[in-house]
């Protein structure tokens, strides 16, 4: 009789959902047992028209697409299809499952203001729209490895974080660099799961958001940024687990003390602040070893911080105290 027996690597997809990520499932279900799955819908087709309404309009940034890309950093494997990266995708603001791109049309993304704030020469707010044309914008290929344990291979389009830190003109008091996304349930249903410590926030020490590597993300495959990426800026930092790339940016704050992120307050356990890639290190639920390539399904060696150790990993010496993997 032939056994099957389950590989290291392998995982339920339920393994990799956070317990309030369950209750938050569990309670759309009974609604939809009691009847009440179209009180549910109807406001967020609703969002969904508001924002497709507003995609009729140009976008006034169409014209830096596609950018020149920057041939320094290369690919081990083929770029992911389109499809698959809008299609796949964690945003909890619009949902906790996977096929959020539908929900998030919803996201208006005009206007759109930065503000700068914290341990910096002068705060300001910037609109979107005049920010971008302050900056060096070119195309890159990343590879993008989710702490889920799947990974996808994209061209991002945007501008080195540095080149924003270098506008923003911290002092040099600042430590850390603390990014913050949109809270506005009006159009992102899922910001109203009160177990959740909105608005969504990340933070990278002024070492790795002035490293070559760090990138805010303003487009992808040629063209403006979709709404489920994070348009219309995101940050992309390939060394780190996906979590960290935060969406939808509305706020950078310099400080001298370390952020308390998003995941960190839910769950500390399993994520931590620094979340760097790492093979040997597994999640306390399931191992970080290998990674299923989205769109083709193939297994791959994860490789620590991700491939890109020439970039990063001097970052990270004399910090052997810390854990730097969770």
């Amino acid at each position: 009789m032939f056994i099957k027996k389950k590989r290291g690597w392998e995982i339920r997809e339920s393994e990799a959902t956070p317990e309030a990520v369950f209750r938050d499932r569990r309670r759309l279900i009974q609604a939809a047992a009691a009847g009440g799955i179209a009180a549910v819908a109807a406001p967020l087709l609703g969002w969904v028209g508001a924002g497709r309404a507003a995609d009729a309009m140009p976008d006034p940034t169409a014209d830096l697409y596609p950018a020149k890309r920057n041939e320094r950093y290369q690919l081990d494997r083929p770029v992911t299809d389109e499809k698959q990266v809008e299609s796949y995708n964690n945003f909890y603001e619009f949902g906790s499952d996977k096929d959020i791109a539908d929900a998030a049309q919803a996201l208006k993304i005009r206007p759109w203001t930065l503000t700068i704030d914290g341990l910096v020469d002068k705060p300001t707010t910037i609109a979107f729209d005049d920010l971008i044309r302050k900056m060096p914008v070119e195309e890159r290929l990343y590879r993008h490895r989710c702490v889920e344990a799947w990974s996808m291979a994209v061209p991002w389009s945007g501008f080195p974080l540095k080149a924003l830190v270098d506008f923003a003109q911290p002092l040099g008091t600042a430590k850390y660099l603390q990014m913050e996304t949109f809270k506005d349930t009006s159009f992102a249903p899922g910001q109203k799961q009160f177990w959740y410590p909105w608005p969504y926030t990340e933070g990278l020490t002024m070492a790795e958001a002035t490293n070559d590597l760090a990138f805010i993300v303003t487009g992808a495959y040629g063209k403006p940024l979709a709404k489920p990426n994070g348009a219309p800026l995101r940050l992309a930092t390939p060394w780190k687990y996906g979590f960290k790339s935060v969406k939808s940016i509305v706020k950078l704050s310099f400080t001298d003390k370390r952020p308390a992120t998003f995941w960190e307050k839910l769950a500390s356990n399993e994520y931590g602040f620094w979340a760097n890639v790492n093979p040997a290190v597994p999640h306390p639920r399931w191992s970080q070893a290998s990674e299923r390539v989205l769109g083709t399904g193939e297994r791959r060696p994860t490789l620590i911080w991700n491939g890109y150790g020439e970039f990063v990993a001097a970052m990270y010496d004399g910090l052997k105290g810390e854990k730097l993997f969770v």
